[in-house]
């Protein structure tokens, strides 16, 4: 790991040890507790590097501690039988490049009966079958969740309000959950902001181990983006319908975007499946996507070997570059040549077309902390999640990574 890299978790880590202190002296009305990843990330190539969705600095043959390495501490403050509250502060690489603790969680929590509770704040968002516990590795088998599916969605939490309604059924136990308000993130040093957010899930959990999952969120979404701003006020400026319209499918302002995601999950005792499909959809330059996963392991005590195959599929650019070619005086044609080579490199580099085969094993070393080791084969059609390559980059790719998982 660089050392900047772990200078940049020390704020964290000294609220971490503090953390502990206070979780083991708890009385239940008040506890602490925290997470934490120690990781380390390689691959076979120097073309490019392998990140997460959102950061700016990635894994190559130069391996780097920044891509899963993150710090996590909840508080949690009871008042009474109704009342309670949840604050969490998480560092990691954030879209700003920089490891600065965040207020994750920050909401207070109304338990009106025994199955039905309301939540006021900054909560996380409830998009991904383990959005709750996504940054908490050793709650997961694998090292991190497949980036096909999970790599779709920039945004991790939302300020607003939530209702959740759990009941116990003749098929088994169903929780549902609704859910409203705004969300900011930033993704390679772009706000991207999602407003009027509203969406559902629901969850049925059968006797048999099997859990099934249904959800979706929708909004308007608006990118930050100056560069593309500008784009598309030249777009428009010219008094061509068909130079114009492209102006308009590119234009990041206020635009509805939806995710949908459906999931499986079988866990009875030594083996485990966990599976999801997704579909983002649109109305902007950001390219509509499906995403799916298969993940299978095993236990064998302390050890649970797994293999996931994943995919992330482009639907549709959203984008037609009708933008004329020829047949216009040579000033305007060179104008016109100039905003088309900009709408290709838009659209090309919002190509997310990747295939995944991956294997890993964990090892539960001791009480609340998991060793694990993955590889990931990533086979690309274009940039996919992958940071400074071309737009035709489909070189195949080995991800080396190791990861070091506690609770406390």
């Amino acid at each position: 790991m660089q050392k900047k890299s772990i200078w940049r978790l020390a704020p964290l880590a000294l609220a971490g040890l503090v953390s502990m202190g206070a979780h083991a002296q708890s009385d239940g009305a008040f506890t602490v507790s925290g997470f934490a990843t120690l990781g380390a990330t390689g691959t076979n190539s120097d073309v490019g590097q392998y990140a997460i969705f959102g950061q700016n600095r990635g894994a190559s043959k130069s391996w780097s501690g920044e891509v899963d390495s993150k710090l996590g501490v909840q508080f949690n403050a009871k008042a009474n039988q109704t009342f309670s509250g949840t604050v969490q502060l998480l560092s990691k690489q954030n879209g700003d490049g920089n490891f600065n603790p965040e207020v994750e969680w920050a909401f207070v929590k109304a338990q009106a009966t025994p199955s039905l509770s309301f939540r006021l704040g900054r909560m996380g968002g409830p998009f991904f079958a383990v959005s709750d516990f996504r940054d908490v590795g050793y709650a997961n088998t694998w090292l991190r969740p497949p980036h096909d599916v999970y790599g779709q969605v920039p945004i991790s939490r939302f300020d607003g309000a939530d209702m959740i309604y759990q009941t116990n059924t003749g098929i088994g136990a169903v929780t549902a959950q609704v859910f409203g308000g705004k969300a900011k993130s930033m993704v390679q040093r772009t706000e991207v902001e999602m407003k009027s957010l509203v969406g559902f899930n629901a969850t049925v959990e059968l006797e048999s181990g099997v859990s099934l999952r249904v959800g979706r969120m929708q909004g308007k979404l608006t990118v930050h983006a100056a560069t593309l701003n500008a784009l598309v006020a030249g777009l428009r400026s010219v008094p061509i319908p068909a130079v114009s319209s492209v102006g308009d499918q590119l234009d990041p302002n206020s635009k509805s975007a939806s995710f949908t995601g459906l999931g499986l999950t079988w866990d009875q005792g030594q083996w485990l499946i966990n599976a999801e499909y997704t579909q983002r959809r649109t109305d902007t330059y950001a390219s509509d996507t499906n995403g799916w996963y298969l993940t299978v392991g095993h236990r064998f005590g302390k050890f649970t070997p797994y293999g996931t195959v994943s995919q992330l599929k482009q639907v549709s650019s959203n984008v037609d570059n009708t933008i004329p070619k020829a047949g216009f005086p040579p000033a305007t044609q060179a104008q016109l040549n100039f905003l088309s080579a900009n709408v290709d490199g838009v659209v090309a580099g919002q190509r997310r077309d990747e295939k995944t085969l991956s294997a890993g094993i964990r090892w539960d070393v001791v009480r609340n902390t998991a060793l694990k080791a993955q590889i990931d084969r990533i086979t690309p059609n274009g940039p996919g999640m992958f940071l400074s390559v071309p737009s035709n980059f489909s070189n195949r790719v080995t991800v080396y990574s190791l990861a070091v998982d506690m609770v406390f």
